[in-house]
């Protein structure tokens, strides 16, 4: 069996054996360099992932009823969050967006058959609101979405398979919220220097961390994949919000 077909399996396993109540399922999956970058500066985007690899994010977004990513990735990147080097059905875009700062010309405001959901905090919606659908979320203590509300409100709206993108924040906010379920890591063999993949979690203890069980690697091209479930040990969840 090979690495794609592989990781498809043991993915369909962990959503089926791991499926939360009245939320999706979480899948975070991104890449980063050798000492943990994803890009050489904030709102700098920067293509890490080889050609394998690129195919394997693909094929995992075919396999999520939902992509989400936040605002900052969207303003780097204008990401299309769509399947495009793999066969499969593409997953509904959504962006956390608390202050509806994501451009008209966005591309993925462009997509007629799946108008992007954003997720925002603003009562007031946007006088053209044209390829997006606007969701207003109670803000939680810092002034921004609600993780926990967010996908209470995906779930609400049929989605049961989750994949998480990124960027560093919205990374770091959902470990910090323990509502990750699986990761699917790109670890590419450059060092960048830059802009790192997640921030302070604020665990004060080693046994505090999240780690990686079972942790499985294969190589794929240049890049090594790593896969397995997130396991939180030491705390309960602890409703922090992006």
């Amino acid at each position: 069996m090979n690495l794609n077909n592989m990781i498809e399996h043991w993915l369909a396993s962990a959503q089926q054996n791991r499926a939360p109540t009245n939320r999706p399922f979480v899948t975070l999956s991104y890449a980063q360099s050798l000492d943990g970058s994803i890009a050489l500066r904030s709102c700098e985007p920067l293509a890490l992932s080889g050609n394998e690899s690129l195919r394997l994010t693909h094929q995992l977004r075919s396999l999520h009823d939902g992509i989400l990513v936040g605002i900052g990735t969207v303003l780097a990147d204008d990401p299309q969050l769509n399947v495009r080097h793999w066969s499969g059905q593409s997953p509904q875009p959504i962006v956390l967006d608390s202050q509806l700062r994501m451009p008209s010309d966005a591309r993925l405001r462009q997509c007629a058959e799946k108008p992007c959901w954003i997720l925002t905090t603003q009562a007031n919606q946007w006088p053209d609101q044209e390829g997006a659908e606007i969701c207003s979320l109670q803000p939680g203590a810092d002034g921004r979405v609600c993780l926990q509300n967010a996908l209470a409100l995906l779930y609400e709206k049929g989605i049961r398979q989750l994949m998480v993108e990124g960027g560093a924040n919205v990374i770091t906010a959902f470990i910090k919220a323990q509502l990750v379920d699986a990761v699917v890591i790109t670890l590419v063999p450059k060092f960048v220097g830059g802009y790192k993949a997640v921030g302070d979690l604020e665990i004060s203890s080693r046994v505090e961390l999240p780690g990686v069980q079972p942790f499985n690697t294969e190589r794929l091209g240049d890049d090594l994949i790593i896969w397995g479930e997130l396991a939180y040990q030491g705390k309960a969840d602890q409703g922090d919000k992006s």
